[in-house]
């Protein structure tokens, strides 16, 4: 496929579900993508529906469907946001059927990781819990600044959703964390929350704050906190489109892609960005 002639066919597995449904949105406006499949759980409402009506857009003639292989038959690139239930089994068709995939599913056990890895070897995937390009900035920032600051900066972090979301702490915040620990070279004591007499903050520990409610979608702070002085790197989304556009983004890369496991990182180019050599006192 060329950079500006050919376009790129997807099947969006989740496609009534908040992402999914925006994905198909964000799609629709873009000429380089032609949606061919769009799959929901047996027991969904949608199903038999046109997924561009049903994602608030002119009719797509795509129909939602249960039929995860005939549906990604005819695509070169799967984007699956759907719930984490299934989620190995799902990987393992788009293995199989040799499909270039996007995966926005969060709260994925050891199974559904080690189905991606598997996966990686025969199609390339990009497996990433925000799609977000400034999210992804912020993760490289946090990285740079862990690295920087070092251990005397205490870090915190703190994360907040809408009441309708069901895992925490968020996969983003998570993806934080881990970028706080390969900026400082070690993995810190993770604390989820705090609650009672539970005593002095001790220096190599991590916490991760989960927030809940209303309809927000999704704002995330590391806090490096030392003596005299804080930094602060925020992020606040104010649309899902930002999460789609990401995800359509990625679609691109990896249907050019040698198969592999790849993260939003390399999806931007942020990758082989080097952490500064930080002389210590």
């Amino acid at each position: 496929m060329t950079e500006q002639s050919s376009e790129c066919s997807i099947c969006v597995v989740g496609a009534a579900g908040r992402m999914g449904q925006r994905v198909i949105a964000c799609a629709r406006t873009m000429p380089v993508f032609r949606i061919v499949g769009a799959v929901e759980a047996p027991t969904s409402p949608a199903l038999g529906r046109d997924a561009g009506v049903h994602a608030g857009c002119e009719p797509l003639g795509v129909t939602v469907s249960s039929d995860l292989a005939g549906a990604c038959a005819a695509a070169t690139v799967v984007i699956d946001f759907a719930l984490a239930e299934g989620f190995a089994a799902r990987v393992e068709t788009y293995a199989r059927l040799g499909k270039a995939c996007v995966l926005g599913t969060t709260g994925v056990d050891a199974a559904g990781r080690a189905a991606v890895a598997r996966a990686a070897e025969r199609v390339p995937v990009v497996h990433a819990p925000n799609f977000s390009v400034g999210v992804n900035l912020l993760c490289a920032l946090t990285r740079y600044a862990a690295a920087i600051l070092g251990e005397a900066f205490d870090v915190e972090i703190v994360e907040m959703h809408h009441r309708q979301k069901k895992d925490a702490p968020s996969g983003t915040a998570v993806r934080l964390a881990e970028m706080v620990d390969a900026g400082r070279g070690t993995a810190l004591h993770r604390v989820f929350g705090r609650e009672g007499i539970c005593g002095t903050r001790a220096a190599g520990e991590l916490a991760i704050h989960a927030v809940r409610g209303g309809d927000v979608v999704g704002d995330h702070t590391v806090i490096f906190a030392g003596e005299g002085e804080r930094v602060e790197l925020t992020h606040k989304a104010s649309s899902r489109d930002t999460f789609a556009r990401g995800a359509l983004r990625a679609a691109l890369f990896v249907a050019r892609a040698a198969p592999g496991a790849y993260s939003m990182s390399d999806v931007l180019g942020l990758a082989d960005l080097a952490l500064p050599t930080i002389a210590r006192p």
